[in-house]
């Protein structure tokens, strides 16, 4: 079976184009769209040193956030009370890296948060283990 052809309705000379009406389970469509906070704003003047975060850097919160911090900040020791990188707390928060590392900056200083390197495996696997996998693959 073959859908149907739609065809595209052009607007006539003089009039406004209309848009689609809503489909079920949609919003409307509202007006002109709030633009959001710069990131200077949420940062606040970058002449501070930042420290050397990496993106698979740890975070682990030691407190719950102080009433002075800014909402960022506040989100940020929330989300860190069991370990977490840095990479993922920019996706959660859906902020940029950059910006994420200069409010963990300002958190290390304050010492609300400590940041420690990942847990790096070893270059090159045991022998023993290999040989217990490779014996466990053979009986399969």
């Amino acid at each position: 079976m073959t859908p149907p052809q739609r065809r595209r309705r052009f607007p006539k000379a003089g009039q406004e184009p209309t848009p689609p009406p809503p489909q079920e389970g949609q919003d409307p469509p509202e007006g002109p769209k709030k633009n959001p906070e710069r990131l200077y704003v949420i940062t606040g003047p970058d002449g501070a040193e930042r420290s050397e975060l990496d993106l698979v850097t740890l975070i682990v919160a030691h407190a719950d956030p102080p009433p002075s911090a800014t909402p960022e900040q506040a989100a940020l020791l929330r989300l860190c009370t069991a370990p977490l990188s840095v990479a993922e707390l920019s996706a959660y928060l859906s902020l940029p890296f950059s910006v994420v590392t200069v409010l963990l900056t300002e958190l290390l200083t304050a010492e609300l948060v400590t940041a420690r390197a990942p847990v790096i495996r070893q270059a090159l696997a045991d022998r023993s283990l290999l040989e217990a996998v490779m014996h466990g693959l053979q009986r399969l």
